[in-house]
């Protein structure tokens, strides 16, 4: 992750990002046919565009996945918040191979193995992925490094980075200040689950392995846009307990600072046990299998594009 400094670039970004349309290209608009290998690496990341996902199916690779690279029958993935922007130059992790022929795109996932897909090509520079598999599309729209705002997609996305640790722990609580319970809360665990966003925290003390930490509250979590600033809105909604409130802000990639208007006080929280959402292969042994998904924040709509596919574009053009 970059400094979050630029909330300008940031609303200018997301209207991009967010102002996908359809609009099909058509042969007759077609002054220069490229293939699609040539397509696909004309820009460096592929976005994810989450929320446009029409139909019922899913293929694990791609909603994990920020980005897309395709680099010369190489597959690349951001599927982390943590080091966006820096790992692997800007591309990710290495996730497989593809190969391309025509409208078809086969990828061979390091794990997950064989996945086929036709792609249509949206607009110059938007591309659909379709799953004949499960009847799902997915569209993606293309970057270059030096242009993609990766500040704008993390701030977006904080209620998704702080599921990227294991524990967050208090490594600072400011003097003064009414005192709350919250004080005696020294752990936080961020997790989705059946499409909840969800916390656990702990009033433990020093535990050297987060796996060891014992659970004492849970509850929902929202994190909510906050108007003008670089903060978020982090509600914490205990089970049993009420509802806290707290001005969230990311110091860096791992340290996080709560300011809870209330009692005046400010938390800092350092991640524990970074975990690292992807599926691959690692010095010839499988790695870590997490499989967790980006949340998607709208509703799923049926997939109907399936029924026009004879008239749209079989090839494509160079932006």
């Amino acid at each position: 992750m970059k400094t979050l400094n630029s909330l300008f670039g940031y609303a200018i970004s997301f209207l991009f990002l967010t102002s996908c349309g359809h609009d099909e290209i058509h042969p007759a608009d077609v002054n220069n046919s490229v293939t699609l290998e040539q397509l696909l690496g004309s820009y460096d990341l592929w976005y994810v565009d989450l929320e446009s996902t029409l139909g019922d199916g899913q293929t694990v690779f791609v909603e994990m996945a920020f980005t897309l690279s395709f680099l010369n029958g190489s597959l690349y993935a951001n599927n982390n918040l943590v080091g966006f922007g820096e790992r692997g130059n800007g591309f990710g992790v290495y996730i497989g191979v593809y190969d391309t022929n025509g409208v078809v795109l086969d990828v061979n996932h390091a794990l997950d193995g064989h996945q086929h897909f036709e792609v249509y090509q949206v607009s110059a520079s938007s591309i659909e992925l379709y799953s004949p598999i499960n009847d799902t599309s997915y569209f993606l729209r293309g970057f270059q490094r030096s242009t993609f705002d990766y500040d704008a997609i993390f701030f977006e996305n904080i209620d998704y980075f702080l599921q990227e640790y294991r524990a967050w722990e208090n490594s600072l609580t400011t003097a003064g200040g009414a005192e709350t319970a919250f004080d005696d809360e020294n752990y936080l665990f961020f997790y989705n689950a059946e499409g909840q966003a969800l916390f656990k925290s702990s009033i433990d003390e020093n535990i050297s392995n987060a796996g060891q930490i014992q659970w004492d509250y849970t509850g929902a979590y929202l994190v909510e846009d906050i108007n003008g600033g670089d903060t978020k809105r982090l509600t914490l909604n205990y089970t049993f307990y009420g509802t806290d409130y707290f001005e969230l802000s990311v110091i860096d990639d791992e340290t996080i600072r709560l300011y809870h208007p209330g009692s005046e006080k400010t938390y800092v929280y350092s991640g524990r046990n970074y975990i690292a959402f992807m599926r691959t292969i690692q010095g010839g042994k499988q790695g870590v299998e997490n499989q967790k998904l980006r949340p998607q924040k709208t509703k799923r709509q049926e997939n109907k594009r399936s029924q026009n596919r004879t008239s749209e574009l079989l090839y494509f053009i160079n932006s």
